[in-house]
């Protein structure tokens, strides 16, 4: 057993690292499993009682010369290995990422509504029929709780894929009190055919205020001042159209005006461009979320990301936004 120690001493002593590679080889030859420490351990726990209380502080000063030199090696050979280096030396130019379309229209909108007291909410993408449907007004005959028109979950028909961020808007108003003033962007979910107009999915945001005293005056002021600030048109119309959730409701258009080609192209001629929906909040929607409609009034709207990303950018085909083309990507 002397003989091995000094064996292994010695050889542990004049072993080189200098490199990474040699503190591996060092540590494969002395301290793996397979290595010389250990086996050394094995036979000493071979010997008999009286041995093991002699050869035992040899041993094991034997492993700590091991580990001590295995870790001064690597030291030594990372910081030759930095040396090494030249700092100086150019590298090959990274690609600098650039921000999504949609994501470049989702922000300037939630700034917009940031700077008049809108706070940002999110909800689940699979989401029950509750929130989805019947706590804003969707009578059990209509055409969006038919297959046709909404991704359900087949293990579970009472869950489907969002068809729009109100379901947002609902667990707000049931987990706060009003005011409530808060958008909700998201992606949502329709059973739709894909084209370059239209896809099973897309973005929404979605608005909502709630207080005493609002009024119909409010929601035109309010849509009008984003109108404003985000397309630079100080000219909107209201037409009015249904959505079970609101009442009055209506559909707003801004005056894009027939200055080229192209608008006349995006107005089909008219010159005015639809942005978006809203209308008042259905006192059936508020009571569905205990909030009194006799104390309290409010406004909702929603509006397409991708379909304002599209006119923006005068991107031809929606598809163009969830491909991922790189060469597409580039250009924002």
């Amino acid at each position: 057993m002397n003989n091995e120690i000094e064996r292994l001493e010695k050889a542990i002593q004049s072993f080189s690292i200098e490199t990474p590679e040699q503190a591996e080889e060092f540590r494969l030859t002395f301290l793996s499993r397979k290595g010389e420490i250990p086996a050394l351990f094995e036979e000493f726990k071979k010997l008999p009682s009286e041995d093991k209380r002699t050869f035992g502080k040899p041993v094991n000063a034997l492993k700590q010369l091991a580990e001590k030199t295995y870790k001064a090696g690597l030291e030594d050979a990372a910081s030759s290995k930095s040396e090494s280096v030249d700092y100086t030396r150019a590298v090959n130019d990274l690609p600098i990422g650039s921000r999504h379309p949609l994501s470049i229209i989702r922000d300037e909108i939630t700034d917009i509504f940031a700077r008049i007291g809108f706070d940002v909410s999110y909800g689940p993408e699979i989401e029950d029929d509750w929130h989805n449907f019947s706590a804003l007004n969707f009578p059990e005959e209509h055409p969006a709780r038919d297959m046709q028109d909404t991704f359900f979950v087949q293990k579970d028909p009472d869950f489907a894929l969002r068809t729009h961020t109100s379901s947002v808007q609902v667990r707000v108003m049931e987990n706060e009190q009003p005011p409530i003033r808060t958008i909700s962007p998201g992606r949502v979910y329709r059973n739709e055919a894909i084209s370059a107009r239209s896809h099973c999915f897309f973005h929404q945001i979605e608005g909502l205020y709630i207080d005493k005293g609002v009024s119909f005056a409010d929601l035109k002021q309010t849509i009008l001042y984003f109108a404003e600030q985000f397309f630079g048109k100080s000219k909107i119309r209201m037409r009015p159209s249904y959505f079970p959730f609101t009442e009055p409701s209506a559909e707003v258009d801004v005056y894009w005006g027939l200055n080229n080609e192209v608008d006349y192209r995006l107005t089909k001629g008219t010159g005015w461009l639809e942005i978006m929906g809203c209308g008042m909040v259905d006192p059936a929607v508020l009571q569905a979320s205990n909030i009194d409609p006799e104390v309290y009034s409010g406004f909702a709207f929603g509006m397409g990301v991708e379909r304002i990303a599209l006119n923006r950018y005068q991107i031809p085909d929606i598809r163009m936004l969830s491909e991922n083309d790189m060469r597409f990507l580039k250009q924002f």
